[in-house]
């Protein structure tokens, strides 16, 4: 692969990186993180309140400074956040300590993923759903480290596409509780009535399941799994502020929901990155050497 085509496809990866990166730093920094669903599970930290810092649960859930700090924690990670995704944009050039970020970075997101599973009780699809999402981070350590689009990588990004889609499939369809914001946006984009929307999440989510099993099969079906992974990584992404935005009040509905939709980059990146590299491959096999006897 020609160094242009090579630093062309980098960017897309980079690129996904650093829109987690920064959506994760907007959303710590101006919202919240569920940390609170750790800190504040008595079954899990009463006996470490007690046994280390000496206080009794009351004295610790009861009191609004350990709030007040568990608040400036986020924020703080959000600053790390906004650093390794400033990082991203120059990777290259900081070498070893640029890779660093990224796997502390990648590690902190994947905790975050663990986090929103455990406040989804424990419902595991709602942690492989971020698998694009936390996982961006490290293909981005693997290609750099490595400096090649090599089977591995190509197969970690496949498992990530394919986890991502179908667990949002078994959200959509009902499988694990249908979440609100899925009928509500799909209502306000579309127009469609409460059972119109849910009869649409279903179809949608047959073709997640459809297009995870595509992306393994046959060069053809790959590349249209890939599309729609593309399209429909896309469209959710964009949702986001579609669904949300309201002109009257722009500057609000930006601040609340635009990095909702940055932060999911990755679900149509990285499909589009290996769409490119799966077309590369499909023009190498259909290529044959002209005959000059």
């Amino acid at each position: 692969m020609s160094s242009k085509k090579d630093a062309f496809l980098f960017r897309f990866l980079q690129l996904a990186v650093f829109a987690v990166f920064l959506g994760r730093a907007w959303q710590h920094i101006y919202w919240d993180a569920p940390f609170r669903v750790l800190l504040w599970d008595e079954g899990l930290m009463r006996n470490l309140m007690e046994s280390v810092f000496d206080l009794t649960w009351t004295e610790y859930a009861g009191n609004p400074k350990f709030d007040h700090r568990i608040g400036i924690f986020i924020k703080g990670l959000g600053v790390f956040y906004l650093i390794v995704a400033i990082a991203t944009l120059m990777i290259r050039s900081l070498k070893e300590f640029g890779r660093f970020l990224l796997l502390i970075g990648g590690l902190w997101l994947t905790f975050l993923a663990l986090l929103y599973c455990k406040d989804r009780f424990y419902q595991i699809g709602q942690f492989f759903e971020y698998s694009l999402q936390f996982g961006s981070p490290f293909f981005l350590y693997y290609y750099l480290r490595y400096n090649e689009w090599d089977k591995g990588l190509i197969l970690g990004m496949k498992v990530a596409v394919a986890l991502t889609f179908i667990c949002h499939g078994l959200y959509a369809i009902g499988y694990y509780p249908r979440p609100g914001l899925f009928l509500s946006m799909t209502m306000s984009i579309l127009g469609t009535t409460e059972s119109q929307s849910i009869q649409f999440l279903t179809g949608a989510a047959i073709a997640d399941f459809a297009a995870s099993i595509m992306i393994f099969l046959s060069l053809r079906w790959r590349v249209l799994g890939l599309l729609y992974c593309v399209c429909w990584g896309f469209a959710t992404s964009m949702a986001r502020i579609w669904a949300h935005f309201q002109m009257d009040w722009w500057e609000e509905s930006m601040l609340r929901w635009l990095h909702e939709t940055i932060m999911r980059f990755p679900h149509f990146l990285i499909p589009l990155l290996l769409l490119f590299l799966v077309s590369k491959k499909r023009a190498k096999k259909h290529h044959y050497p002209v005959s000059h006897g």
